[in-house]
């Protein structure tokens, strides 16, 4: 039997181009999970240690030039000597590998006790913010499925822990989610203040892939507003196991704004075609701010991430939702 169809096609059949370039950013990512999968299956590995992949991995976005962010991830507190250390990790990715984001949050251990019991105050630095986070919304075993999960569930439940009331949405959480969203913005100022190097490419991730990234946390849990607070742990639980992409196409069939669904996908999905080609990506890599407005490649991102905002806003603001946002999202 062939699978049920998820929740970006079934938005995709309401379009008259559908999201090609999604879905085949989606098989790659399958075909290159199943490949690394094989190459990691005979690692001597701690039953407490998994490889985790974030980014294109973790939504499922895979093109040829994406970066391949890792952690390896222990289930409880870190310790010095693991199975598969870090070189091993590495030598396992092999030599084509593309280097782990330069901010230190990955291409290292992370450990859940730290995810899970420093959520706020000094010892949530943006590194156990940003692991805990990207744990949460973006993230994919390629061994260790197990204690992926464990870990994930210890943080979701950590989140939940505060109450879950009647149709209000998980504030703790919620309240996290858009920390990381600011968080990001800040940082992206602060790291090209004085470095302008990757600004275009940079920049475009910030008004498509991020924000995505930002959606498919935010939605979710605003979704809760609808629900008895028995139902929103399995709720969250099945939501967040999907691709972001999916979850915002999922909200979009749920309101029944299909038209706004499709073109604020439809957008997304152009973005994700404008990454896979090499040419455009390597020219908004080598644009600085100066530079940027030239370009008709970012002229043209710029236009895209537009029409993808205005496609979240009408979902965030013309629909059911609308009164979660007001009450919940601002203050």
């Amino acid at each position: 039997m062939s699978a049920a169809p998820s929740a970006l096609e079934r938005l995709a059949a309401h379009g008259a181009d559908g999201f090609p370039h999604l879905l085949a950013a989606r098989a790659r990512t399958d075909v290159e999970l199943d490949r690394l999968r094989t190459r990691f299956a005979a690692v001597d590995r701690d039953p407490d240690v998994a490889v985790v992949l974030f980014g294109s991995w973790g939504r499922r976005e895979l093109t040829e030039h994406s970066d391949d962010d890792w952690l390896l991830l222990v289930d409880g507190p870190g310790r010095a000597a693991l199975r598969p250390d870090v070189e091993a990790v590495r030598a396992l990715l092999g030599a084509g590998a593309r280097k782990p984001g330069t901010q230190g949050a990955f291409g290292t251990v992370s450990a859940s006790r730290d995810l899970v019991e420093h959520i706020g105050l000094e010892e949530d630095d943006n590194r156990n913010l940003t692991q805990r986070m990207l744990l949460m919304l973006e993230s994919v075993a390629v061994v260790g499925e197990d204690v992926h999960r464990a870990c994930w569930e210890q943080v979701l439940d950590r989140y939940l822990a505060e109450g879950r009331s009647d149709h209000r949405p998980p504030r703790f959480f919620l309240n996290d989610v858009m920390r990381y969203w600011r968080t990001i913005a800040v940082d992206f100022a602060g790291k090209h203040r004085d470095d302008e190097r990757k600004w275009g490419l940079r920049n475009a991730k910030l008004r498509t892939s991020r924000k995505m990234l930002f959606a498919g946390g935010l939605v979710p849990i605003l979704r809760c507003h609808a629900l008895r607070g028995a139902d929103v742990r399995p709720f969250l639980a099945a939501q967040l196991a999907l691709p972001a992409t999916d979850r915002v196409a999922d909200a979009f069939l749920s309101a029944g704004q299909l038209d706004a669904g499709v073109r604020c996908l439809g957008a997304y999905d152009r973005w994700i075609g404008i990454l896979g080609d090499v040419a455009m990506r390597e020219e908004l890599a080598g644009l600085d701010r100066a530079s940027a407005p030239d370009s008709r490649t970012f002229v043209e991102v710029r236009r895209l991430a537009a029409e993808f905002q205005n496609g979240l806003l009408a979902l965030l603001f013309e629909t059911s939702l609308a009164p979660a946002v007001r009450e919940y999202a601002i203050f």
